[in-house]
């Protein structure tokens, strides 16, 4: 697009409302929020590269602290940023500096990448002894990215959002790039949002009906690892909250991203997946006191940031980023909401994944449900009404809050995590915490009005080993991030069964096989919502990396190559149990099991221990455990019944004997669905092939196995 020149633009007062760059009637509205600052300048460039500033509009109007200006004859794809001046008082939370060009908080398109070898984007002399509290006179503009004037019309073509219900959503947690940019991916768009569609084909197969992307608002790399010749793959390192992230566009123009992302969703929601969104508003790409100014720090320090009170100059970090955003003061509150409505009714999103969620209900240094922001996006009629999920931890005191967010909020489910890998690995004591964990955890989510399904249970995620290595390597192996392996979580509750890393020794390549299979049938045979790392359906590595956040390589990358040799099979086996998952309600009913039962009513679940006994729930050598799902019983929606289920787990290592019990249809018999200790193709089959369980009365599942049998 061509833009008018700066010579025909005429400046009027414009409003205050809304913040960021508007387009409107006859041109663009341009509004920024800084309580402390003493003056603003909005400035206009031609060129993405542009050094000097085509156009300086000192914005006169201030309203309610929001600093505005209307230009008329201004049109999308103009490209500008802002100077602000104040005082400059490190010591006293103050940051401005008038020779910095400074980001628009609200840019919904930014364009470039910042170039730290180019320009002194710190605010303060770095040579100085003094550090940050020196003052730099020296510009930012070189390496320096630009903002995006965004107002172009795009057609949805009548897109609406499928609207899956939690107990039927199955979210595969991915990274954009990484998903298609190996170049085994076959795409066209390699590691890019129209890649992404152009896999939608193999995640309907799988039986995918929702993605989690890993953060795709516009970030920054942090200078020590362009040093090192790395970079933040992951991406959380947020700076354009309202902005998709430009490196994951095909299009060369400045806002090719924002349509690209918009074609990524539509697509998505046509195929009847939908686009959560892993977002990061717990701090920002600006790191502690040393850091660069980009944005908020120079726009209003004070006002965006939580600081220290006995120490101003210094900040709050329960992140370990360095800083972290200020939810006490209500010009973040609204710019947070502002920011997740546009995601969700511009970009038409269905939910979001909050990083380090428990510092977002932070009252000053401690955790409170009752929170500023989580009363605000209880009573938004929009953003209440779509999927809210917590990573429920920080790193500050009483970070750990699984259990305890409000009644919106799904949470990523750490306990379940854990006490999957260590039942599985056949740690001792874990049977009671198993029951609790298969059936949706009730002990975290069973008294505050929330369900199973507001637990999303998961085995492994971005962060940390992959399924493969988690049954690979019993140590991580972080070398090449640059930090002599001192980063990353030391306690992974891993084993390697033998041998660290690859081995060619095929009995511990069969009991590796078996337990990712375990892994896998305990997270889909679970009350609440699984989640499942995208590329472990064919047991993608990293090489016992279990921080690879700085690599965008093909240690990352989803080599789709792997599908061609061995691991194919287990890609069979996860893509038929979620398909079994699918066929039978008995497994997504929305509320927590029934056991106990008066009159008529007839029990959900019964549990079973071993030789025909009840469970052994206290002791900590048991292993092996099972219940039997009564497909009769479903109480919603009335009209559908379904059949009996009996699933039986065993993480010890020998073989348990379990009477089968009688299905609730009395001419029904047991027949094998899932055993994992039987061969590639015996060890899952559809229902049309299942084995009748001869003789029948019992079952005997090997050691370090799984099994599911259905009555029919």
């Amino acid at each position: 697009m061509i833009r008018p020149s700066t010579d025909t633009f005429r400046i009027t007062e414009g409003s205050y409302y809304p913040q960021g760059a508007r387009v409107m009637s006859g041109g663009v509205n341009f509004a920024l929020f800084s309580k402390n600052a003493t003056s603003v300048e909005l400035c206009l460039f031609d060129q993405v590269d542009s050094t000097e500033p085509s156009m300086v509009i000192p914005m006169k109007a201030k309203d309610r602290f929001v600093w505005h200006c209307f230009v008329n004859g201004c049109s999308p794809s103009q490209l500008y940023l802002y100077r602000v001046d104040g005082p400059w008082d490190p010591k006293n939370g103050q940051r401005f500096n008038k020779n910095i060009y400074l980001l628009d908080p609200y840019a919904t398109a930014i364009s470039g990448k910042y170039d730290w070898s180019l320009g002194n984007h710190h605010a303060y002399d770095r040579g100085s002894p003094e550090k940050d509290l020196s003052f730099s006179t020296l510009s930012n503009i070189k390496g320096c990215p630009k903002c995006v004037v965004n107002g172009s019309a795009f057609d949805w073509k009548g897109d609406h959002p499928p609207s899956i219900p939690m107990n039927r959503t199955v979210i595969y947690e991915m990274h954009v790039g990484g998903f298609t940019k190996h170049p085994s991916s076959g795409v066209d768009h390699p590691g890019t949002y129209l890649g992404a569609v152009e896999k939608i084909n193999y995640l309907l197969d799988l039986g995918i009906n929702a993605v989690e992307l890993l953060p795709v608002h516009e970030g920054i790399t942090d200078e020590f690892l362009t040093g090192r010749g790395l970079t933040n793959y992951w991406g959380y390192n947020t700076i354009g909250f309202f902005a998709p992230d430009s490196r994951f566009r095909v299009g060369s123009g400045p806002a090719d991203q924002v349509m690209e992302f918009k074609t990524m969703v539509r697509e998505f929601h046509k195929a009847g997946i939908e686009v959560i969104l892993d977002v990061v508003y717990n701090h920002t790409g600006e790191g502690n006191y040393e850091g660069p100014s980009l944005c908020f720090r120079g726009v209003d320090n004070a006002t965006y940031y939580q600081l220290l009170p006995e120490n101003k100059r210094k900040y709050r970090d329960f992140t370990g980023c360095g800083n972290t955003f200020n939810f006490d003061n209500a010009q973040v509150i609204k710019f947070v909401m502002d920011s997740l409505r546009y995601w969700v009714q511009e970009m038409h999103v269905d939910g979001f994944r909050f990083d380090l969620a428990s510092s977002l209900g932070r009252r000053e240094t401690h955790f409170n449900r009752l929170a500023a922001f989580f009363v605000a996006i209880h009573q938004d009629p929009i953003l209440s009404t779509v999927k809210l999920i917590a990573e429920p931890w920080d790193i500050g005191a009483d970070s750990y809050q699984v259990g305890n967010f409000p009644v919106d909020w799904a949470e990523w489910n750490g306990r379940f995590r854990d006490s999957v890998r260590r039942y599985v690995r056949g740690d001792p004591g874990m049977l009671r915490d198993m029951g609790y964990r298969l059936t949706g955890s009730s002990d975290l989510y069973g008294d505050d009005g929330r369900s199973p399904y507001h637990s999303i249970n998961f085995i492994t995620c971005h962060d940390g080993f992959t399924l493969n290595d988690l049954v690979t390597y019993e140590q991580k192996h972080n070398e090449a991030n640059g930090e002599k392996n001192a980063d990353g979580n030391n306690c992974n509750d891993s084993a390697n069964y033998g041998v660290e890393g690859p081995t060619e020794v095929q009995s511990i390549i069969d009991i590796r096989r078996r337990q990712v299979k375990n892994f896998m049938v305990t997270l889909i045979v679970s009350r609440g919502v699984p989640m499942i790392m995208g590329g472990d359906e064919f047991l993608r590595t990293q090489c016992g990396n279990n921080n690879a956040y700085c690599h965008d390589s093909p240690l990352t990358w989803f080599d789709w190559s792997l599908m061609e040799s061995e691991r194919r099979k287990f890609r069979r086996f996860v893509r038929m149990l979620l398909r079994f998952k699918a066929a039978h309600p008995v497994l997504a009913q929305e509320h927590f099991y029934r056991e106990a039962c008066d009159g008529e009513c007839r029990a959900e679940i019964v549990w079973h221990g071993t030789d025909g006994g009840e469970p052994q729930w206290e002791n900590p050598d048991a292993r092996a455990i099972a219940f039997h799902l009564n497909g009769s019983a479903i109480k919603k929606p009335v009209h559908v019944q379904d059949n009996d289920l009996f699933v039986i787990l065993n993480s010890g290592g020998f073989n348990a004997k379990f009477t089968t019990p009688e299905p609730s249809n009395k001419n029904a018999k047991w027949y094998r669905i899932v055993d994992t200790s039987l061969p590639d193709g015996e060890d899952i089959v559809d229902e049309s092939k299942s084995v009748m369980i001869e003789p029948p009365g019992f079952y005997i599942l090997n050691g370090n196995s799984s099994a599911v049998l259905l009555a029919k």
